[in-house]
Formats: C-alpha cells, sequence, structure tokens
C-alpha cells in the first residue's frame, strides 16, 4: 500500500494527509479521499447495488488498482447514540429487502448448520463447566471468580436455552429445500453508519451473500453495551418480517455467551466477568417478551 499511496499523493496533490489504523484520508483542495486495502471487488457489488435501487455507500472514485480503493470522505453529522441506530436499522433493512431471494439448498444444508451450532454449545457449555470445577473448591475466592460463581447457573441457564430452542429450530427446517438469503454488509456497527445529506454504510470490506440475520448478531455483539436494543430489534422486525425458524435462529445465536478473555490483573479480570454476565442478562431480557408472547 506504502507505493500506491505515493502514487496517489502525487495524483490528488494533499495539502493534509492523515493516517488512521489501515486507511488513509487524504485532503485536498478538489475534495477529501480516503484510501483503503482492497479485499475485495466492491464496483461489482456496487454496481449490483444500485441494480437493486441501494445507494447508500460512499462513491468508488477509484476502483481499478490492484491493492487500494479510494473513496470519497463523507463527514459524520453528531446525533444521539439511540436516532443513529435507528437510521442504521432502517437503511440495513431496505438493504436485506432489495436484495433478499429464496436459493435453493441441498438436504444436508441445514444439518450442518445444526451440527454447526451444536458444536458451539457442546463446547461453551464444556468450557464453562470445567472453569466452575476448576474453581468450585477453592476458599477464598479472587472477585472476579466468585462473581461468575455467583452467577454461574445463569451461563448454564443461556445454554440449555439455546439446546433447546436449536432442537426446534431443526424440526421446523430438516424439510426445507431452500433458504432466505441476501446481501450482508457483515461488519455492521454505529461507527460504520454517517449521516450527512443521506445515509451511507461504509466498510463493505466482508460483504457477503447470506442469510440477513449475520447484519443483526453482528450489531447487536458490538452495540448491546451502547443502546436500547429492544427497540432496534422491534423497528427490524417490522421493516423486514422474519419467518419463524429464521427468529428462532436469530434468537439462538445471540444468546450463545461469549468466552471470557484472559487478562492479567484482577481488576481486568472483574471487569471481563461482567462484560460476559451483562452480556447473558441483557439478553434474556431483550427476547424474553418474545417468548411470553408465544405463551399467551
Amino acid at each position: 500500500m506504502n507505493r500506491s499511496l505515493e502514487v496517489l499523493k502525487s495524483i490528488y496533490k494533499p495539502y493534509r494527509y492523515t493516517l488512521k489504523g489501515k486507511v488513509t484520508l487524504l485532503e485536498t483542495t478538489s475534495g477529501d479521499f480516503i484510501i483503503k486495502p482492497k479485499k475485495k471487488e466492491i464496483p461489482e457489488l456496487y454496481t449490483y447495488l444500485v441494480s437493486r435501487g441501494f445507494d447508500n455507500f460512499p462513491k468508488l472514485i477509484d476502483g481499478a488498482r490492484k491493492d487500494v480503493n479510494v473513496y470519497e470522505y463523507i463527514s459524520d453529522t453528531s446525533m444521539p447514540l439511540e436516532q443513529k441506530c435507528t437510521d442504521l436499522v432502517d437503511v440495513i433493512a431496505s438493504l436485506h429487502n432489495k436484495t433478499s431471494y429464496f436459493k435453493e439448498v441441498s438436504e444436508d444444508t441445514y444439518k450442518e448448520i445444526y451440527e454447526g451450532i451444536d458444536g458451539n454449545i457442546a463446547y461453551l457449555k464444556n468450557y464453562y463447566d470445567t472453569f466452575y470445577e476448576r474453581h468450585f473448591n477453592e476458599v477464598y475466592m479472587r472477585p472476579s471468580t466468585y462473581l461468575f460463581m455467583r452467577n454461574f447457573t445463569k451461563v448454564t441457564a443461556a445454554l440449555d436455552f439455546c439446546k433447546n430452542e436449536l432442537d426446534e429450530w431443526y424440526k421446523l427446517v430438516k424439510d426445507e429445500k431452500k433458504t432466505r438469503v441476501a446481501v450482508v454488509h457483515n461488519n455492521l456497527e454505529l461507527n460504520h453508519f454517517i449521516k450527512n445529506g443521506k445515509d451511507y454504510l461504509i466498510s463493505w470490506d466482508n460483504y457477503k451473500i447470506d442469510t440477513p440475520l449475520l447484519d443483526i448478531v453482528n450489531l447487536y455483539k458490538k452495540e448491546y453495551l451502547s443502546i436500547n436494543f429492544e427497540e432496534t430489534l422491534a423497528r427490524y422486525f417490522t421493516l423486514y418480517p422474519l419467518l419463524e425458524h429464521e427468529k428462532k435462529l436469530l434468537f439462538i445465536l445471540i444468546t450463545l455467551p461469549p468466552v471470557i478473555c484472559d487478562k492479567d490483573k484482577e481488576l481486568s479480570k472483574c471487569k471481563e466477568m461482567r462484560r460476559i454476565l451483562d452480556y447473558i442478562f441483557k439478553t434474556e431480557e431483550l427476547i424474553r417478551p418474545y417468548y411470553a408472547k408465544e405463551e399467551e
């Protein structure tokens, strides 16, 4: 990228350039531009999206280079996070609606999904059971360990829920011959949404054709602590109604608890354990009303 950057600097003649991780901002008298390493053929994606009536992305100035793409730079408008998330959901629901179609799948497709998630549940159950057993007989526990032990039943309840729901989900889909897919941004977070004149999604480098659920799962895992996701989820369901088995799979995927990131200092360990438990508590609170409706 360094060589390409020097070439582009000679073309655009910036009066200032700023390095932000792997991204470079060029500020010039003729406009501002973003230079990013190339991962996928973005022009092909943009052409398809425009053909489907979706143009909520920054203009690609130069996509013909081998190792980088050049985009127009768009400054963001400051707004409350909840409002920003509402606008983001509107855009992502529009993307899913305009690019969705039903794709034929083999008879083993849903079985493979089931086995993959089931294996993940088994791994997490063994992971947390081992952690519990390792510390069960400690007389003087670290605060982080005590915090986990006090809430261990919440972890197991989340995993039991996932296992039971997965079995119910498989009963619904095992005879299905099609699945609904769409263009999935696959890197969704609030920082990848910009509002300036119109709404933009940036950072399309991980896009794929897959189940739209991936975008909601990614958004939730990134933003569950920063926003009230109840309204976000309800809005998405209104704009892009999910089938029964899609909604069930979504709830399974977001309920799976994360693993514990290893930390050196005890204060960091406590914060990490609090993060795990907050995720479990918030997710339970988020999806409980949907199951209460079913019971009624």
